[in-house]
C-alpha cells in the first residue's frame, strides 16, 4: 500500500479490493489503563485486587476476566492490565482519585499499581478474514480451538510487540505501543487491502 493510501485509510471509509467487505477495522479507546502487579500466593493482595476491580478472581495465564466496570488481562506471572470500561473526560478527576486510593490499598497488601493509560493504541479487527489478516504478521495460532474467546497473549505484529485479546464475541483487539502505532496501522491496512476492508469511526 502506498503512503498516500495509508494516510487515506486513517479516515472512515471503504478501502482495498472490490467486492464484499471482508474486514472491518476500528480504533478503540483504551481510556484509563493500569498495570497491576502482585503475587497470586499472597491472599491479602488477591483479596484486595479482586475487591477493587469487582472481579470474582484474577485472570489465570492468557485469560481475561471482566466485571461491570473493569476488564483484566493477564500479561505475566505477576502482572495484569486493568482497563476501565467507562470512558472519562480529560478533566475528570475520578480516575486520579480512584488510582490514588487503589495504589495505597494495594501497596498495603503487598501489591503495586502503575498508570499506563497513554502507553498503547488498540484496534478492533472483525470479519471473516480477521484470522488471515492477523496470521500475516503474527506467529501465534489464533484459531478458535487454541485461542478461545476471553483469551489474551503477547506476541508480535511484524517486528513490533503486540498484545492480542479475543473478545467474548470472538472479535479481536490488537494493542501496540503508541510509538509504533503509525507503522503497525500501515501494515494492517496493507494486509487488509487484498480482502476489501471498512474503517469505522473511532470507538468511544
Amino acid at each position: 500500500m502506498s503512503d498516500a493510501a495509508s494516510i487515506e485509510s486513517s479516515q472512515p471509509g471503504r478501502y482495498g479490493a472490490a467486492g464484499p467487505t471482508q474486514l472491518t477495522l476500528q480504533r478503540v479507546a483504551t481510556g484509563t489503563v493500569w498495570n497491576l502487579q502482585g503475587a497470586v500466593d499472597n491472599p491479602a493482595f488477591v483479596a484486595q485486587a479482586t475487591s477493587l476491580w469487582g472481579a470474582g478472581m484474577l485472570p489465570t495465564p492468557h485469560r481475561v476476566v471482566s466485571s461491570a466496570t473493569y476488564r483484566l488481562l493477564w500479561i505475566g506471572p505477576m502482572s495484569w492490565l486493568v482497563f476501565s470500561l467507562h470512558p472519562h473526560t480529560t478533566d475528570d478527576a475520578a480516575p486520579r482519585l480512584v488510582f490514588a486510593d487503589s495504589l495505597n490499598r494495594l501497596n498495603a497488601a503487598g501489591g503495586a499499581l502503575f498508570d499506563v493509560s497513554d502507553s498503547r493504541v488498540g484496534w478492533a479487527v472483525r470479519g471473516p478474514r480477521a484470522l488471515d489478516l492477523l496470521a500475516s504478521a503474527c506467529p501465534l495460532d489464533l484459531h478458535h480451538d487454541g485461542f478461545a474467546p476471553d483469551s489474551c497473549a503477547q506476541s508480535l505484529f511484524g517486528h513490533v510487540a503486540a498484545l492480542y485479546h479475543r473478545q467474548a464475541d470472538g472479535d479481536f483487539t490488537v494493542y501496540v505501543a503508541r510509538s509504533f502505532a503509525d507503522d503497525v496501522w500501515a501494515a494492517i491496512c496493507s494486509s487488509a487491502a487484498q480482502y476489501g476492508y471498512q474503517v469505522l469511526p473511532d470507538a468511544q
